[in-house]
């Protein structure tokens, strides 16, 4: 079978140097291979979308080893990519349409360490996840910064494990993904997100969004869910989730009416990052397994 064009270039830019942060003795090189690289990905995006080759990539970028832990994405308002590891509070900015590492950050005087889960950007303020619920709010930093933070405690660790955060401008709210359910009842199986009103602290009873899994699985046969991120989608409002262990793509209304659930495009060794772009790029994130490097993918989002 003849591969399609998206394939060819997922191919070429696999076959390169993946991302690597700047460096001066490489910078005529490197000017050279991005601006390719650019000029591939816009060359994709510009042709018919026939709806058959959302599931071929239009780019892979293989990370370095210091990103095998790559763990939430967040896009910011002049649309850079965000993302941070799963041990200590260190953010960096990919540039996802050429794919190179750009400026890093950390959080505190010293090193913040944690189990950090993922990464949102609210009206141009960040907020970090820890998988205990508590959530890290700070202001975008400058390379080699270490930027102050404010600690919010949810006070919902002993309901879920969290793994994902994202913004919904419609009800200037953080959700909040609950990849583990910690209590009995009904709810332990459903699909939970909780819904936290900003400014952080200023609602005390965060509300909460259910739908029962036995209607987001459906006919996939996977054994139960997991969510790893989410994110809204930048024009339906829709919420968007990904599942590593199930290599699950779901997307539900703010409602919690179900619009699909599907599996993940074949080749995505864990999903723990999700992202979408003001010009329909669904972007993953894969941390690293045995034998596979960690990867952030771009595909089409219809």
């Amino acid at each position: 079978m003849r591969p399609t064009t998206a394939a060819r270039l997922f191919t070429a830019l696999v076959a390169g140097t993946g991302c690597r942060p700047d460096s001066a003795a490489t910078a005529a090189k490197d000017s050279v291979e991005l601006g390719r690289r650019e000029t591939h990905l816009a060359g994709a995006l510009a042709r018919p979308d026939s709806g058959t080759a959302r599931a071929a990539p239009l780019a892979k970028w293989v990370l370095a080893n210091h990103l095998s832990e790559i763990s939430g994405l967040a896009l910011t308002s002049d649309g850079r990519l965000l993302t941070h590891g799963d041990e200590s509070a260190r953010v960096y900015e990919l540039d996802y349409r050429r794919g190179r590492i750009g400026k890093q950050f950390k959080l505190g005087k010293e090193l913040l360490r944690g189990d950090f889960e993922g990464i949102t950007n609210a009206n141009d303020t960040l907020f970090l996840i820890g998988s205990n619920g508590r959530l890290y709010q700070f202001q975008e930093g400058k390379n080699g910064d270490r930027v102050e933070y404010t600690s919010h405690d949810t006070r919902l660790k002993a309901e879920c494990e969290f793994e994902g955060v994202a913004f919904d401008p419609a009800i200037h709210s953080l959700l909040l993904a609950c990849k583990n359910v910690r209590t009995a009842g009904a709810i332990r199986d459903s699909l939970v997100i909780y819904r936290w009103k900003l400014p952080s602290g200023s609602d005390p009873h965060p509300t909460r969004l259910t739908v029962p899994l036995d209607r987001v699985i459906g006919p996939n046969g996977w054994k139960g869910l997991h969510p790893s991120d989410i994110t809204v989608d930048p024009i339906s409002g829709n919420y968007v989730l990904v599942a590593g262990p199930e290599n699950a793509l779901i997307e539900i209304t703010p409602a919690g009416e179900l619009v699909f659930a599907r599996p993940l495009p074949a080749g995505l060794a864990h999903a723990e990052g999700v992202a979408i772009t003001k010009d329909s790029i669904l972007i993953i994130s894969t941390e690293a397994r045995p034998n596979k490097r960690a990867a952030v993918t771009l595909y089409r989002w219809p």
